[in-house]
């Protein structure tokens, strides 16, 4: 792993991936209409056994078990102790799905054991993307299908759009970061996505456009959910690790502004905001 990505992958385990429990209701309330795309793309079946990769707090190995039944399995593993942890804790007893603290990329899986590869959002965070995907079809069987959703550009993405333009004048420019680097837009370039999984040796590539309105943030009135979107914003994901060493008057600027900017958003009682993704389907060879 490059220094970048082991930094990713120690801030999972700690305070990123507690904020995120922190925020569990309201992220999946966020990404629940990709997710239930991304599983009608994978068409699970009764009695069949997933792998869920990057599956953080278990909102999508559920609703997999729940398709598959109690003659299926669900895998679902992640790099996170704090999201699995809350994994854990929100699985009914008698359902049939194990969470595991792994990463998928490296950690030793049953061969041909799986019939579905499956991820919401949990794909593009891989040092070497090729490496892993053929590390994660080792584990399924002859002709078993993998699909997963991931997020298209930045640019098409109001989540982290309207904050990072909201921070001209206020914060210093960066370079933007490199297009292939892990992160959540690694994957926006189709083209890209498409090489990986072919050179990883899946065969039957599709990659079409979904994009949905979505919630962002919760309250009982307009302006709570206005708060509540801010506060989101500043502890998790990408503005939040741009401010993080800023101080107090910087960060009360980039609240200030931040909330204009989800202001020009409807919404009541969440800031509905837009969203941009890939439904990615492939297939592991018969043979």
């Amino acid at each position: 792993m490059t220094e970048e990505n082991v930094y990713q992958v120690a801030d999972w385990k700690g305070q990123s991936g507690e904020r995120w429990v922190t925020y569990q209701a309201r992220l999946d309330a966020m990404m629940a209409v990709f997710g239930q795309a991304a599983i009608e793309a994978a068409a699970p079946a009764t009695g069949e056994r997933v792998l869920d990769v990057g599956c953080g707090a278990g909102a999508s190995s559920l609703d997999l078990a729940a398709r598959v039944g109690a003659g299926g399995h669900v895998l679902g593993v992640d790099i996170s102790e704090p999201l699995i942890g809350r994994a854990r804790a929100r699985a009914p007893q008698d359902m049939p799905v194990l969470f595991q603290v792994a990463d998928a990329s490296s950690t030793e899986l049953p061969e041909g054991a799986f019939d579905i590869l499956f991820s919401r959002f949990g794909v593009m965070f891989f040092d070497d993307p090729t490496v892993a995907f053929a590390h994660m079809r080792r584990a399924l069987k002859p002709g078993a299908r993998a699909a997963f959703v991931c997020w298209r550009g930045m640019a098409e993405n109001d989540w982290v759009r309207l904050p990072m333009g909201a921070m001209k004048g206020i914060l210093p420019p960066t370079a933007p970061p490199d297009p292939e680097a892990p992160g959540p837009f690694s994957f926006g370039d189709q083209g890209r996505v498409a090489r990986i999984l072919t050179a990883a040796g899946f065969t039957d590539v599709a990659i079409a456009p979904f994009d949905a309105s979505i919630p962002f943030g919760k309250g009982e009135t307009r302006d709570a959910a206005l708060d509540d979107a801010v506060k989101m914003t500043l502890e998790v994901g990408p503005l939040a690790r741009s401010l993080a060493d800023q101080p107090d008057d910087i960060r009360a600027r980039a609240s200030a502004a931040v909330r204009a900017a989800f202001a020009g958003c409807p919404g009541e009682r969440s800031v509905m905001i837009d969203g941009a993704a890939w439904i990615v389907t492939a297939r592991n060879p018969a043979s």
